[in-house]
């Protein structure tokens, strides 16, 4: 290639992609990696082999199955999905956002967000064409409901995701609150419940009130962030139409296989989920304990941190050169300045990320 294709970029993709900014994954060779809430805890020697022996039978040359009947039972009783309630799988939960917006992009269609929240929310629905309303938080992370519910008569959005708990705040949202922003929502209401391993608070039975009410779920946090599969429940009307818009086989004989053998394990990966838990009140204790730091509430597997004006930046360039990967969120929200987000560890990295930020914050090992 001779020269930019710039002129023809210009004239032929849409502005609004132009104007974004791709979403950032950094390179953690080596690193600690406290970055992306994962599951520390790799499959036990024993359940490794047991595992590897399932796959060896995946016909690697042929599409996947196409209509997964035995997973998405095994997932609707793992999740208690109510009577009536249907379940959407996708790769990753990523992609069952992008159904819902694809879908839902009528010219002149909006989307509704509380902020800060997950980034892919925004970034998705420009792409999909979708205007994306922000209405920030309150100080405290809480939920704005004047302003929501202003934006709401208002801008009369089409959708409305309310990730609960929150990411990066790390946060329940009141459970009233949603219940008073689901009633008043003139479309559809996507509650995304991620972290819901790790708050033991959900609004699946809620299903059953409102037929305008998707919750997302993930396999991502439990452990299974590699195999990229997420789904979604709420009324089967709504799901057949997304269901119009999914790709072929978009889950893949390896997922498939992988995340049965997993579910058939489902009290391991809910001992996980306690785990850390426990090490997640340990490490609260302990960061409460640090000069300058102050630490937020969690009910999930991460905690968000705020340091003194001036050493968030500073910080997280003193833990990558100590070899520990955290995420640096100020700057990317009003509301997050001075912050990085931290995820659970085992036991061992969580002493590690301890050491790292006393040593920097404090100058003592």
């Amino acid at each position: 290639m001779t020269r930019s294709p710039a002129v023809r970029i210009d004239a032929v993709l849409r502005p609004e992609i132009r104007a974004l900014n791709a979403y950032h994954v950094p390179p953690a060779a080596g690193l600690l990696k406290l970055d992306a809430m994962e599951n520390p805890y790799p499959w036990p020697g024993a359940l490794e082999n047991e595992w590897l022996a399932s796959l060896r039978g995946v016909e690697l040359n042929r599409y996947p199955l196409p209509h997964l009947a035995e997973l998405v039972q095994a997932l609707a009783r793992q999740a208690g999905v109510p009577p009536g309630c249907g379940l959407l799988l996708g790769n990753g939960s990523d992609e069952l956002i992008q159904l819902v917006d694809l879908c839902l992009a009528r010219p002149g269609a909006r989307v509704l967000l509380p902020t800060p929240t997950f980034s892919m929310y925004s970034l998705i629905a420009r792409v999909a064409g979708l205007d994306v309303i922000d209405v920030p938080l309150r100080p405290d992370f809480s939920l704005d409901m004047p302003a929501m519910l202003a934006a709401i008569k208002r801008q009369r959005p089409a959708l409305i995701y309310l990730a609960c708990p929150n990411n990066p705040t790390a946060g329940l949202f009141d459970a009233a609150d949603m219940r008073t922003l689901i009633a008043a929502a003139p479309g559809l209401v996507v509650v995304d419940e991620a972290y819901f391993p790790f708050a033991g608070r959900s609004v699946l039975p809620w299903l059953l009130e409102f037929e305008h009410l998707l919750v997302l779920r993930t396999l991502s946090k439990v452990g299974l962030a590699g195999l990229r599969l997420g789904y979604l429940i709420g009324h089967p009307d709504w799901l057949a139409q997304f269901d119009k818009a999914r790709l072929p086989y978009n889950i893949n004989s390896l997922t498939q296989v992988s995340a049965q053998f997993a579910l058939n394990h489902a009290d391991r990966l809910a001992g996980e989920a306690a785990r850390i838990c426990d090490q997640r009140q340990r490490l609260l204790q302990e960061l409460k304990t640090l000069p300058g730091v102050t630490v937020y509430p969690s009910d999930t597997n991460f905690i968000l941190l705020r340091l003194s004006p001036g050493r968030a930046p500073v910080t997280h360039g003193a833990l990558q050169q100590a070899g520990i990967l955290v995420k640096n969120v100020h700057g990317s929200h009003a509301l997050l300045t001075d912050s990085l987000r931290v995820t659970v560890g085992t036991a061992a990295e969580n002493e590690a990320l301890l050491a790292a930020l006393r040593t920097h914050l404090t100058g003592t090992v």
